[in-house]
């Protein structure tokens, strides 16, 4: 029996045929003109690139220290690995988990998956893997949350400000940086042509 690939609008349910739009057109809804497809030019180049300086960013971001607080002639330097020790050492573990995950754990993960994915593309190279660490790219994305955990430490030095003397470290200029990568990564890849350029390769690679 033979399959018939169909895809439904996103607006209006209407089943449609697959629609390969070239990179720079547009494909959009007969019935209801939502936009289903808009190909990004250089995609896959920006989120190769992207994802190498994210991977740069999370070292210095993760391990350098992101504020330091003078209090009382006593000095103390934060980073993202002593917040996480600290919440867990205060017996707030399941804060502290939250805060591994989406703010160390996660992003790392999707960088790397981004890189994974756009470098086998970028190169041209098959891997019988691409489609699984696609899935997981598009699952994992939602839950890296350095924004939230960016307004955490934006509240907390405004309140700290009026107690104690607070010196910005490196880290928190290379947190933010990958803050505005990660962004710029996840605007940057399009999914739909990410999907017909992995669909591609598996068929160059079984002739």
């Amino acid at each position: 029996m033979s399959r018939i690939e169909l895809d439904a609008c996103a607006e209006c349910d209407l089943l449609l045929n697959p629609a390969q739009p070239a990179v720079g057109d547009k494909a959009q809804c007969p019935r209801c003109g939502y936009l289903l497809q808009r190909p990004r030019k250089q995609s896959i180049e920006r989120t190769f690139a992207l994802s190498v300086a994210g991977l740069i960013l999370i070292l210095p971001a993760n391990l350098l220290p992101l504020v330091g607080i003078k209090l009382l002639g006593n000095t103390r330097d934060g980073t993202l690995w002593s917040g996480v020790a600290t919440l867990y050492q205060e017996d707030m573990w399941a804060v502290a988990i939250l805060v591994f995950l989406s703010s160390i754990l996660f992003p790392l993960v999707n960088i790397a998956l981004s890189l994974l994915v756009s470098g086998h593309l970028y190169f041209r190279k098959p891997n019988r893997y691409l489609p699984r660490w696609m899935r997981w790219l598009q699952h994992i994305e939602e839950w890296a949350m350095l924004e939230v955990y960016t307004l955490g430490i934006i509240v907390a030095c405004v309140k700290l400000a009026s107690m104690a003397e607070l010196r910005f470290g490196f880290g928190l200029y290379a947190f933010v940086a990958l803050l505005i990568v990660n962004a710029m990564l996840a605007s940057s890849l399009d999914q739909h042509l990410f999907w017909r350029c992995i669909e591609q390769l598996r068929h160059k690679n079984s002739l």
